[in-house]
């Protein structure tokens, strides 16, 4: 039976200092934490140790290459950050790969680089869909589907959402072939025209909801089915803009750690 691992995201929580944050997420009840590791080694050695002592789970995001549009430096930023967070020896790296605008060639090099730092450290990469990213449309990561059989991935949808306007119902055949090469969630609830919602628990979401939950039972049921230990997913409600301000006031329509803790709790009810 594949064990469901819930974690909390770092992200918009980035100010609390490692024992605040990870305070909040035991008293929250998740089983671990997804972060990006800082670059101060000493930084991420109290970070890592913290986690450990607090008997916490570990996803290390990788999404600082957003950064290093050039060819060249993306290569050379996605080799350090990726060594970096395998070292750590999570559960497993969650990188954001590439970018939309380079080549295919481009692209599967990143990848294949990707995977031999995994297989040199023996912890897992899987990449994650996402816009702007070699991933951000179906169309762009099909092809590579079926020339890298080892690709792996994050399924963040709520982009896909937005990237083609609509919850997917118009293409099974694309969620067929993706949908058994996830090994990682991103549970944020993503709508036609952006990539999450304003409150999930909302009547006016119902659709999206059921559209979110209905691909991610069939994550579960495929890893169950595979014989998988673990799968992990971390609800990932973000910080402004993904949460809206209301206007002149700039105050969160929303608070996203309460919608990443609500969210946290279905998860545990349906699959836990």
């Amino acid at each position: 039976m594949t064990a469901i691992r819930i974690l909390a995201p770092q992200w918009g929580n980035n100010e609390l200092a490692p024992e605040v944050f990870i305070a909040r997420v035991q008293e929250a009840g998740f089983d671990g934490i997804e972060m990006s590791l800082p670059d101060d080694a000493a930084e991420a050695d109290r970070w890592l140790r913290q986690i450990a002592e607090a008997q916490l789970d570990l996803v290390v995001s990788q999404w600082q290459t957003v950064f290093h549009a050039g060819f060249a430096e993306h290569r050379a930023a996605l080799e350090r950050l990726l060594t970096q967070a395998c070292a750590a020896r999570p559960l497993l790296v969650n990188s954001h790969t590439g970018k939309d605008f380079y080549t295919p060639a481009q692209n599967e090099e990143l990848l294949e680089l990707a995977e031999a730092i995994a297989r040199e450290h023996g912890v897992a990469i899987v990449h994650e869909i996402h816009r702007s990213r070699f991933s951000g449309h179906p169309m762009l990561l099909l092809p590579y589907l079926e020339r890298l059989p080892a690709l792996e991935l994050t399924a963040d949808l709520s982009h896909w959402c937005t990237a083609c306007e609509s919850l997917l119902e118009d293409q099974p055949a694309t969620l067929d072939a993706v949908l058994p090469r996830v090994r990682h969630i991103h549970a944020r609830i993503g709508h036609a025209q952006g990539p999450q919602v304003p409150d999930f628990r909302a009547p006016e979401y119902a659709a999206e909801l059921a559209a979110h939950l209905a691909w991610w039972d069939r994550i579960v049921t495929l890893r169950h089915a595979a014989g998988a230990p673990v799968l992990t997913i971390t609800p990932e409600f973000g910080p402004a803009p993904y949460t809206f301000r209301q206007p002149y006031t700039q105050e969160l329509v929303t608070d996203p750690w309460d919608l990443n803790v609500a969210m946290a709790a279905l998860l545990r009810s349906r699959y836990c």
